[in-house]
């Protein structure tokens, strides 16, 4: 299975992106043999079932998007620093000391838009 491409900028259709990418990382996944839980709709726990269509404006806001996404398992209370997070891209951010090891917390909450 081929991996997924680079969309072109002016292929603004991305519901159908976003399912052929669920598609692809969920194969993907199972190949992996990774256990997949079902919930109540009989649907897989893996990914939201809707998402929102938001296109980057600029240097700021792709930054804003990446503190959120950084900050989402602090909030949800998958752990209490952002630090705590293994699979996070935060490691690297803070390994280049792009930002400190001890950003984020409680002071963050609530700046975020949703």
């Amino acid at each position: 299975m081929g991996q997924p491409r680079e969309l072109p900028e002016d292929d603004l259709v991305y519901s159908t992106r976003v399912r052929q990418l669920k598609t692809y990382y969920s194969q993907e996944i199972q190949l992996l043999g990774i256990p997949l839980l079902k919930n109540a709709r009989d649907e897989y726990n893996l990914w939201q079932r809707r998402f929102w269509e938001h296109r980057v404006r600029d240097e700021s806001d792709l930054s804003t998007h990446i503190d959120y996404i950084h900050f989402n398992p602090v909030k949800h209370g998958l752990v209490q620093k952002v630090i705590d997070r293994p699979y996070s891209s935060f490691q690297n951010y803070a390994r280049q000391e792009m930002l400190p090891n001890n950003w984020g917390g409680k002071s963050l909450q609530g700046e975020f838009c949703e």
